[in-house]
């Protein structure tokens, strides 16, 4: 019973005492601060930061959701008094001021039910050797009736502020604080808002750079191998057209040199395509697809499929190169023995997983690092951003590696 009196007590009367002296310091400072926040933009914003702290600490107690906070103050040039007039942000963070106002009945049941019992105990304790001059629930204490009386009678009213009256009082202080700080519901839905677009340009921009690397590598593909063969073969024909009449054998393994040069430029052509979408996709599925990549890895891979339904192209396309990647990596760099991936559905989502065994030590980064491991994670990144979808990477030093995705498909 006692230890969970002090459980229940010893967090509201410390959250109320804390909440106390914050604000007075602010209160204190007033002056200054409201001068420095119509003056220095930036003041303005330690403000808002401040009741967001509060807004933070008062959802922790309650043991509510935690991420409501108010939106950031509004851009303005310093003296700007017009807009941190009609700032909702900073207007509503004003209410600080009024905490220690507001709670000094509060403080004195905080600390009243801090020191109710031991004060008790002591009083108890020292009465004989001043009788008349110590006091226990304000009488003075002048014989042994009133002591035992009186001590335990402050120690069960103290028990009682301690266990009951200031936690009631901590959590209508910290649903006050909700109520006068939190912004209304279409404020956040702006705030959301303005985070989605920050969010998308982000993401979009990498995308359009990953893009642009990727078609830079097709190019370059294309160039160094595509046509160089077609090059080569297109010489070739002539000279076979020139030497036909005078020795038609030569003509004729020159030609055959030519065929092989063709074929050789087709199987380079179709690689370049099936890196920009793999037809495996198209005649097998994405199932199909990721199962022949499990297969042709030479490192053991245990396959685990859900039910995947109806997948869009580009999800399919993003989940089949993350694995591809995915296993590229594990081959190359981190000297694994066995590899798992899951891939199923979860409702409107696409989930992916492939955990190796190796050395980890794997990052994000966008050049070679000294290892030589590449900017594959990197492109990796990009191409699950670009659909909105979100992947993490957990690799600590000595392993395991794991590189979740989540895809959506709705």
């Amino acid at each position: 019973m006692l230890s969970k009196i002090l459980t229940r007590g010893g967090p509201a009367c410390g959250y109320l005492v804390i909440r106390y002296l914050k604000f007075l310091v602010l209160l204190a400072a007033t002056p200054i601060s409201l001068l420095l926040a119509w003056m220095i933009p930036g003041a303005t914003a330690g403000l808002v930061r401040l009741a967001n702290s509060e807004l933070y600490r008062a959802a922790r107690y309650l043991g509510e959701d935690e991420s409501v906070q108010l939106p950031p103050a509004a851009e303005r040039a310093p003296g700007d008094l017009v807009t941190l007039a009609r700032d909702k942000s900073f207007k509503r963070s004003l209410w600080l001021y009024l905490g220690p106002l507001v709670m000094i009945p509060e403080l004195f049941v905080a600390v009243a039910s801090i020191s109710a019992v031991p004060s008790a105990v002591i009083s108890g304790v020292i009465w004989p050797m001043d009788k008349g001059n110590v006091t226990i629930m304000g009488v003075a204490v002048h014989s042994w009736w009133q002591a035992l009386i009186l001590v335990p009678l402050q120690i069960l009213i103290g028990l009682g502020l301690l266990g009951w009256v200031a936690p009631a009082l901590a959590r209508g202080h910290a649903r006050a604080t909700r109520r006068l700080l939190a912004p209304s519901a279409a404020e956040l839905e702006t705030v959301r808002l303005s985070q989605r677009v920050e969010e998308l340009t982000r993401t979009r921009a990498g995308a359009v750079d990953s893009h642009g690397a990727e078609l830079r590598r097709i190019e370059r593909d294309l160039h160094d191998g595509t046509q160089a063969q077609l090059v080569s073969l297109a010489l070739r024909i002539g000279v076979a057209k020139q030497t036909m009449a005078h020795d038609p054998e030569k003509a004729a393994q020159i030609l055959d040199d030519a065929r092989d040069g063709a074929e050789q430029a087709m199987t380079e052509l179709r690689g370049v395509l099936r890196n920009m979408y793999p037809p495996i996709l198209a005649d097998r599925g994405l199932a199909g697809a990721v199962s022949a990549l499990c297969a042709r890895c030479p490192i053991p891979v245990e396959l685990r499929l859900g039910e995947l339904g109806a997948v869009p192209a580009p999800v399919e396309a993003a989940a089949y190169f993350v694995v591809a990647e995915s296993l590229t990596n594990v081959t190359k760099h981190s000297a694994a023995g066995h590899v798992d991936v899951l891939l199923e559905r979860r409702g409107q989502e696409l989930y992916l997983a492939i955990t190796d065994d190796g050395i980890g030590g794997a990052r994000v980064t966008k050049e070679r690092d000294l290892l030589g491991r590449g900017s594959g994670l990197h492109g990796m990144v990009h191409r699950v951003e670009a659909i909105d979808g979100h992947m993490e990477l957990q690799s600590p030093i000595g392993g395991p590696t794991t590189v979740e995705v989540i895809l959506p498909c709705g």
